[in-house]
């Protein structure tokens, strides 16, 4: 367990959202007051203003209008559905590298293939009815249906009953302990008295407007550029687990570009911005008031990896040999020195975190990891049959066919926008016709999960206690007729999906049972590249000391916990961070 704690102390690091996700639309959201006294201009529909000095204003969530309140759509919900309207059975301290009771009370394997749940006695929804065993059970149970994100668990979870009010007892064909634990913390847990009788549709797709859950806020309204969340004077947390969030009101602002974001923020309309902020570091060293979580480079904590995503059912994204030469024509150093003014790292060929280095195996990337150079994206273009036959510089298919791929990223996200060119330009360096394009946000969204793309920039994996749900964000099967989650480029390999399974069932602290599989793992991402490793994103996180004071940082004293409202990271930390907020007057 010490080795594993190491391991896990740094991966607060790992999280999902590498860019702006904040809103659409051409202008600015309204900037509140700044008075520490006064009160905030009403979202949309508000029946008063709001007091500055208990309101948190955040962005970097939202890319446009809530699109739902669904807790079951873990990818594109409004802010706080998950975490702080319904809530997990548990958190999962990364500093502590271990599962943290939150509606269970605890949760232990009976025995090889049975683990029982204790849920707490006195948890209640918001409408004031308890939240009992066959609340969770329903919940899991939802997984049933084919298109719920979380269907796969049923194809080693048997059975889940409510053996009594306080008890759920899960039965197993097979135990998956890194998969499990990672679900114990992942999953919303709905009311069955409301979500009874729900259709699939309307399970996965339904917009749910009026969202009731367990949690320690409920929506208080919502419009185009924001959503407005009020906390929960009943909120049964705060007996059951001795703590209180600070704000009694968080409204997240879609902001239609990260430069907005960064003139709220120095205009004291915004507390905490989860943007990623050009010239960050002038704001840091400069006396604007605004903090991050070191006070030098890199400032920010390392967050997770973002890959180029190509799509493997297209000509020529089919074929290993091209995406392995596309992989070399990328010129990364420019991205993280260009882009980012050394804000990120490169990633390793591997793209494993760099808190997962005693997983990469040196002699798999010696003898098959790749390195940006447009030479040999050149050499490996012909000797595998793309060849420039009409002498305008770019190769064709080898059927002679032209070759004109678009790469996806979304609209407003200004660091990700300028990756994507630096990929163009040093593509046709190569001979390869990659075109920028910037889509909405939710356009986008809808086009990866079908496989409407060519090629995109995508870094949604969790943090998790290893390696196993970055293999399983690559090798997912089977593939289903849409893609949500993972294995957006639709890739099939047996094999490897063989060894993510047999991953998860190696027990979390066998690190040397881990390094075989995710060796043997490695040597087929490189031989294939299914998806090409680019850069490790920073946890992008300016606070404001304006109106609220102790946000956490790598400073003595200071929390620790992540400073973020990204999706699925309020199990991870963020919500831990809204119970340590203090006032910043008196």
């Amino acid at each position: 367990m010490q080795t594993r704690a190491r391991i896990l102390i740094p991966l607060l690091a790992a999280g999902t959202l590498a860019a702006a996700c904040t809103g659409g639309g051409g202008t600015a959201a309204p900037t509140p007051q700044t008075s520490q006294t006064g009160s905030a201009p009403a979202a949309g529909g508000d029946a008063g203003a709001l007091p500055r000095n208990e309101t948190l204003y955040t962005t970097g969530v939202q890319w446009g209008p809530p699109a739902n309140f669904n807790p079951i759509r873990e990818w594109d919900s409004a802010t706080g559905t998950k975490g702080l309207v319904y809530e997990t059975l548990f958190h999962y301290d990364p500093a502590q590298a271990k599962l943290v009771p939150w509606i269970a009370e605890s949760g232990s394997w009976t025995d090889d293939k049975t683990y029982e749940v204790k849920v707490r006695q006195g948890v209640t929804w918001a409408d004031g009815k308890p939240l009992t065993a066959k609340d969770v059970a329903f919940s899991y149970s939802l997984g049933k249906m084919e298109t719920i994100p979380f269907h796969n668990i049923w194809d080693w979870l048997e059975k889940v009953e409510a053996v009594d009010d306080q008890t759920v007892r899960f039965t197993f064909s097979e135990a998956n302990y890194q998969e499990w634990d990672f679900n114990l913390y992942s999953r919303s847990i709905v009311p069955e008295h409301l979500w009874a009788g729900r259709s699939e549709e309307d399970v996965l797709n339904g917009v749910n407007e009026n969202p009731v859950g367990s949690g320690a806020y409920k929506f208080q309204s919502h419009d185009q550029d924001r959503v407005v969340l009020v906390r929960r004077d009943d909120w049964w947390g705060k007996t059951a687990l001795g703590m209180e969030p600070k704000p009694r009101y968080i409204v997240d602002v879609a902001t239609p570009s990260n430069e907005v974001a960064m003139g709220m923020l120095l205009q004291k309309g915004l507390d905490l911005s989860n943007n990623f902020l050009p010239g960050v570091a002038n704001l840091i060293d400069g006396n604007f008031g605004i903090t991050s979580y070191y006070d030098k480079p890199p400032y920010m904590l390392s967050a997770n990896t973002a890959w180029m995503v190509p799509n493997t059912t297209k000509k020529p994204m089919n074929d290993p040999a091209f995406r392995k030469a596309l992989a070399a024509s990328v010129d990364v150093k420019k991205i993280v020195e260009g882009v980012y003014g050394n804000l990120v790292q490169a990633a390793d060929p591997t793209g494993l975190l760099p808190q997962w280095d005693q997983f990469v195996d040196q002699g798999v990337v010696s003898s098959d990891g790749f390195s940006f150079s447009t030479d040999e994206a050149k050499k490996m273009l012909a000797d595998a049959g793309y060849r420039d036959r009409d002498g305008d510089g770019l190769v064709e298919n080898k059927d002679g066919s032209k070759i004109n791929l678009t790469i996806e990223v979304p609209t407003g996200w200004t660091d990700w926008m300028e990756a994507a060119r630096v990929i163009s330009a040093s593509a046709k360096a190569a001979g390869i016709e990659v075109t920028p394009e910037f889509p909405d946000f939710n356009a986008l969204v809808a086009k990866r999960g079908k496989g409407d793309f060519d090629l995109l920039i995508n870094n949604e994996r969790q943090l998790s206690s290893s390696p196993w749900t970055y293999y399983d964000y690559i090798f997912q099967l089977p593939i289903r007729k849409v893609q949500n989650t993972v294995n957006y480029g639709r890739y099939e390999n047996k094999e490897a999906w063989g060894l993510v399974q047999q991953l998860n069932r190696v027990k979390t602290d066998d690190i040397e049972g881990m390094k075989e599989i995710t060796s043997k793992l490695q040597k087929i991402h490189m031989d294939e590249m299914p998806i090409i490793p680019l850069w490790y994103n920073g946890l992008w996180a300016q606070s404001s000391n304006t109106t609220w004071k102790n946000w956490p940082s790598a400073a003595d004293g200071a929390p620790k916990h992540a400073p973020a409202m990204w999706r699925n990271w309020f199990e991870l930390g963020g919500f831990e961070m809204l119970t340590q907020l203090q006032p910043a007057a008196g």
